[in-house]
């Protein structure tokens, strides 16, 4: 999942994007707000939600449930910075996002990782998708850093190592992974969003990679959250 490379070989990975994954809360004074109040902030919120998804690639996911320290997540992905920092000010500017707390969010970029050689598969990790993309039902993002010995051992060493984890990963066919990229953007070095419709099938993947060599050089991979898909108008909904 890590690579160096130079600023040609950078360029010949094609275009980048931004991925951008905002985990906001919901202050308590929200729920106590009167009816039409709550209402007019809402509408507010999902104007500007929809204003920028005529040209942002954004998707929507609900936490409600699944952790008691944040309530949504929006997962943005962009080519430029400067339209997602516009949307997340103006969606704070609203009704309700002057009651929302920002306690997470995360900053990556794709590219092409250089373990993968010349094999190629539909969806698989380090590929960008053209056009409009399969939403499942669920999405699992955390963040990730790896221990500085990982950049020390020799690259066909690690090629190896990502070799056995690509390997373990391609048993559940159904869970598709996006690996961003952080270094020098944001705290951590990877940001992963893993995408499928069975928790049960996810929690197994990362059981068995547990036991790969690769997941003796993590050095941390928490908070993970397990999001919801749903449209923009349940997502506020279920705010309560």
């Amino acid at each position: 999942m890590e690579e160096q490379t130079t600023r040609p070989a950078a360029e010949e990975q094609g275009k980048r994007r931004f991925m951008r994954y905002v985990f906001f809360k919901a202050a308590r004074e929200w729920r106590s707000l009167q009816e039409d109040e709550k209402s007019e902030g809402a509408a507010e919120f999902l104007s500007v939600l929809e204003k920028y998804s005529r040209t942002l690639d954004i998707r929507t996911y609900t936490l409600v449930g699944t952790r008691g320290d944040v309530d949504f997540m929006l997962w943005i992905v962009a080519e430029d910075l400067a339209p997602v920092q516009e949307l997340v000010a103006e969606l704070l500017a609203t009704g309700l996002g002057k009651r929302l707390d920002v306690p997470y969010s995360f900053l990556a970029m794709t590219r092409k990782s250089k373990y993968i050689g010349s094999h190629r598969h539909p969806g698989q990790e380090g590929e960008t998708e053209e056009g409009p993309r399969r939403q499942t039902k669920y999405a699992f993002v955390y963040p990730l850093v790896k221990k500085r010995e990982w950049y020390k051992v020799p690259f066909v060493e690690r090629q190896r190592i990502m070799a056995e984890h690509f390997k373990i990963g391609h048993k559940y066919p159904s869970i598709k992974i996006n690996t961003g990229y952080s270094f020098g953007l944001d705290d951590q070095e990877f940001v992963l969003a893993f995408e499928g419709d069975d928790p049960g099938e996810f929690l197994d993947l990362v059981e068995e990679l547990r036991s790969s060599d690769a997941s003796k050089y993590t050095e941390r991979e928490t908070p993970i959250f397990t999001c919801a898909a749903v449209d923009h108008q349940s997502m506020v909904r279920l705010l309560g």
